[in-house]
This record gives structure tokens, C-alpha cells and sequence, in this order.
């Protein structure tokens, strides 16, 4: 009988460690992107500009300050695996591949706003060169509705605040 209660206790535990731990996953995500965010810069550019999209362009140069600072990632979670991810505004500018049918085409110069996502996996944040256009992070997983669902991630308040 005493094993049975033993048993018990273990799984109720185990079951308010992982809440806990679930609680805090997002909070944990959105602090390790901060801490990954010039190397997460840097692979979005890298994975995008090699992905041969869009056909004609060649990635030249990303802006990802908003009103002269760095924006905060707004997560959602994948619906098909779980996963978290981030979506950062991000201004992109290309040029035409010399020779290619966008040259001379005076629109290609035109600053294009996107939102960058970036994918969450094991502790680790990753970038896939996954861009969505004219779209800002909101607004993009509203769209995507399907396939992402809004995170609501608040932040921890500030220090000296009731």
C-alpha cells in the first residue's frame, strides 16, 4: 500500500515539474533568441540569399531595426510539430542577378518588408531563410492561421515593479 502512495507522489511531481517547465519553455525560447540573435541574423541572410528566391533577385542587404532599435521576436507555435517560432520584422533589399530577367527592371531596387522566421528546436534557434512578405509578424500568423498559433509571452517585469 505504501508503494502505491509513494507512486502517486512521484507522478503528481513529475506532472507539476513539467507544467512548470512548460510554463517557462516560451520565456526561456524568447531569452535564447535574444542571446542567438546576431548569429540568427547572419544564418537568415546566409539560408535566404542562397535559396535562389526569389528567380532574378540576389539578397543584397537586411535592415531588422524598427524605429532605430531591434524589434522583439513575436512567437507562435507550429501546429503540425509543437515547435516554437519566431517571426522578426525585417526590410530586405535586392538587386537582379546580372544578365537575369529582373535586370533593368527599375522595382527591384525597392525596399521589401517581410518578417523572418526562425525555428526553435531543442533548446537551439534556427533559421531556415523562410520569408514572408509584405507581411508584418501579426499580421503573418493571422494569415497563416493554419499553421500557427499566437504565443502570448509576457515579460517578466521590470526590477522594483509591484
Amino acid at each position: 500500500m505504501i508503494w502505491i502512495a509513494v507512486a502517486a507522489a512521484l507522478v503528481v511531481a513529475a506532472l507539476v515539474a513539467f507544467f512548470f517547465i512548460g510554463a517557462n519553455y516560451p520565456r526561456q525560447a524568447r531569452e535564447r533568441f535574444r542571446e542567438q540573435r546576431d548569429r540568427l541574423y547572419a544564418d537568415f541572410f546566409a539560408a535566404a540569399s542562397n535559396s535562389g528566391k526569389p528567380r532574378g533577385l540576389r539578397w543584397k542587404g537586411l535592415d531588422w531595426t524598427v524605429a532605430d532599435k531591434l524589434p522583439e521576436p513575436t512567437l507562435a507555435r507550429d501546429r503540425e510539430n509543437g515547435n516554437i517560432v519566431a517571426l522578426v520584422p525585417v526590410t530586405i533589399r535586392f538587386e537582379a542577378v546580372p544578365g537575369g530577367e529582373m535586370e533593368g527592371l527599375p522595382a527591384v531596387g525597392n525596399l521589401r518588408n517581410a518578417s523572418a522566421v526562425f525555428f526553435y528546436r531543442r533548446g537551439e534557434w534556427h533559421a531556415s531563410g523562410r520569408a514572408v512578405f509584405n507581411l508584418n509578424p501579426e499580421e503573418a500568423i493571422a494569415h497563416f492561421k493554419e499553421q500557427f498559433a499566437p504565443l502570448d509571452v509576457p515579460e517578466p517585469p521590470a526590477a522594483g515593479t509591484p
